[in-house]
C-alpha cells in the first residue's frame, strides 16, 4: 500500500508539472493500493479552516467554503487510514527516538510503519531520520 503524505495531496490539489508526474505514477498502481492518513486530513482541514477564518467578506467566505466542500468531497472518495492503538504505540516510540521531528510527521510515519506501507512524500529531510520508514518521492 502507498500512503500519500500531505505534501503529495497538496501537489495533486494545485496541479502543475509535479502533479502530472505524480498522477502518471499513481495511474500505474491499483487504486485499492493508494490511501492517505487521517493525519493528512487533519492537517489539510486545519489549513482550510484557517483560510475561512481569514476571509474578509461574504464573497470570500463563499469561495472559501466551496473550497472546503471540495476538500471534504475528495476525502470522502479516498481511502483514509486511521490512527489506531498500534499507531499510537509506534508514535510514542518514534517520539522518544526523534523528539525534534514534528508530531504530525511522526504520526504519519507511525501509521505508515504499522500498516507496512510506503509513504509518498517529498519530505526526505525529516522522514529520512525515522528508522524502519520506507518512503518515495513520486513528484520528480
Amino acid at each position: 500500500m502507498y500512503l500519500l503524505d500531505t505534501d503529495h495531496l497538496t501537489i495533486l490539489d494545485r496541479g502543475g508539472l509535479s502533479a502530472q508526474t505524480l498522477l502518471t505514477k499513481l495511474s500505474q498502481v491499483h487504486p485499492n493500493e493508494i490511501a492517505t492518513t487521517i493525519i493528512s486530513y487533519e492537517e489539510q482541514t486545519r489549513g482550510w479552516l484557517s483560510y475561512i477564518a481569514k476571509a474578509k467578506n461574504l464573497d470570500a467566505q463563499v469561495l472559501a467554503y466551496s473550497k472546503l466542500e471540495r476538500h471534504l468531497a475528495k476525502f470522502r472518495a479516498a481511502t483514509v487510514i486511521g490512527f489506531d492503538s498500534n499507531s499510537a504505540s509506534k508514535f510514542e516510540s518514534l517520539r522518544k527516538l526523534s523528539p525534534r521531528l514534528g508530531t504530525m510527521d511522526l504520526k504519519i510515519a507511525a501509521i505508515t510503519i504499522t500498516t507496512d506501507a510506503i509513504l509518498l512524500t517529498r519530505n526526505k529531510s525529516d522522514f529520512d531520520r525515522i528508522e524502519g520508514l520506507i518512503f518515495e518521492d513520486w513528484t520528480s
